[in-house]
């Protein structure tokens, strides 16, 4: 795939290809190489800066993807049940519904509440290590996206919500299902596939949320339905919407995550066998994956009103699409951004948003991936990939479908 004299529309439809979804980087550099700011016709901009990406989601006049600004969007959504659910959780949400829902579940989330489940993460950790041992025995090729990326997060946040062990399998097709609905799309047909996942998750969490309130137990669910009853501050669809947003984020993402350091260490031994000697180093190889290959690429705002935006005048209902993959690789702002260096100082990615809009679960996921990689780089220390791996044909969540490995 050639990049280098390639044309900004050109570069953005083929992001929408297979091809591209699967390795977008090129293309990234392709537009950057236009500028930080491209305007694809009188009412779309595209954003590839650091800087840029950086203002964009911390600027009032760029507003998420709410209901309103999806009847302008995506005309005839309301028709489907992923955005109906969609709409009412705070990731796609604008003041002042936004700051109600942040306000309802930001206690689950506090610094000294993260720090209390450390010992709990630990533990999950170790259980699904020691059964990646068994599963790779003899040198049998296992799929680590399914048997340890998804698990570890499905685990720890499933713990946390109050989700029973013996259904937390059950939830990662529905889970990749709903991140379907979150791409661009040409067809309001493309959205069936999130409809249904997103139909399962709602009965589930409805059903959970009435057996919790009937017999409370002391996990997330059941506190923050005894929290929505005496207050009243949201409605009990708000309420499921944002369990279901809670439960999505908190998988899908650290899972990619974690997919993606892994195959990092793989293909960059010396920096494996660091990590394996010293954990401490954990942090910063977690922090550089977020940046140089992150899971989530892109993010769409629009403009509320006629404003400047770094010197150009965007009009009401401009769409703005941040693509935040291609800002973690600015080259004003990152030296050497096409090397991963997980010794980098100031890594300041973009990767868990910004602004009110800062992801509530970001020091989970990071706590998760910078106990998971340590802990199988030193469980299996002659660990390798068994295949080529494959990506979803997604581009807003990229990550790997399936990621072969030999234990070793």
């Amino acid at each position: 795939m050639s990049t280098s004299v390639m044309d900004p529309g050109t570069a953005m439809m083929t992001l929408m290809t297979r091809e591209g979804k699967r390795d977008p980087y090129p293309l990234y550099e392709a537009l950057r190489s236009y500028g930080p700011l491209l305007r694809l016709g009188p009412d779309q901009l595209v954003v590839t800066g650091h800087a840029e990406c950086f203002r964009a989601l911390r600027e009032p006049g760029l507003l998420s993807t709410d209901g309103p600004v999806q009847d302008r969007m995506m005309p005839g959504w309301r028709d489907h049940s992923s955005w109906v659910w969609l709409a009412q959780n705070m990731l796609f949400s604008n003041s002042p519904d936004h700051e109600r829902y942040r306000r309802f579940f930001s206690g689950a989330f506090t610094p000294r509440r993260i720090a209390e489940m450390r010992p709990v993460v630990e533990r999950l950790i170790d259980e699904l290590v020691d059964r990646l041992a068994e599963l790779g025995a003899d040198g049998r090729p296992v799929d680590f996206m399914a048997e340890f990326a998804f698990r570890v997060p499905m685990a720890v946040v499933g713990h946390l919500i109050g989700i029973p062990k013996e259904d937390w399998p059950d939830f990662r097709g529905p889970v990749g299902d709903i991140t379907t609905a979150l791409e661009p799309i040409r067809d309001l047909a493309q959205l069936d596939r999130g409809d249904g996942g997103m139909d399962w998750m709602a009965d589930y969490f409805a059903d959970l949320v009435a057996k919790r309130r009937a017999d409370p137990t002391d996990d997330l669910v059941s506190q923050m339905t005894r929290a929505r009853d005496e207050g009243g501050e949201l409605s009990e669809e708000e309420l499921i919407a944002n369990f279901m947003l809670l439960l999505v984020a908190g998988t899908e993402a650290p899972m990619d995550l974690i997919g993606n350091a892994m195959r990092l260490a793989v293909e960059h031994p010396q920096h494996a066998d660091r990590l394996r000697e010293d954990p401490e180093l954990a942090p910063g190889f977690i922090e550089e994956t977020l940046r140089f290959d992150p899971a989530a690429q892109a993010l769409n705002r629009m403009a509320a009103t006629d404003l400047d935006f770094f010197g150009v005048p965007l009009t009401a209902g401009t769409k703005v699409t941040l693509l935040i993959a291609a800002g973690n690789r600015d080259l004003r702002r990152f030296a050497d951004p096409l090397t991963f260096d997980p010794y980098r100082s100031g890594n300041h990615a973009l990767t868990f948003s910004g602004g009110a809009h800062f992801c509530l679960g970001a020091a989970l996921a990071r706590m998760m991936a910078e106990r998971a990689i340590p802990q199988v780089l030193r469980r299996f220390p002659g660990i390798t990939l068994a295949g080529e791996p494959t990506f979803r044909d997604q581009l807003v969540q990229r990550g790997f479908d399936q990621l072969p490995v030999k234990c070793g």
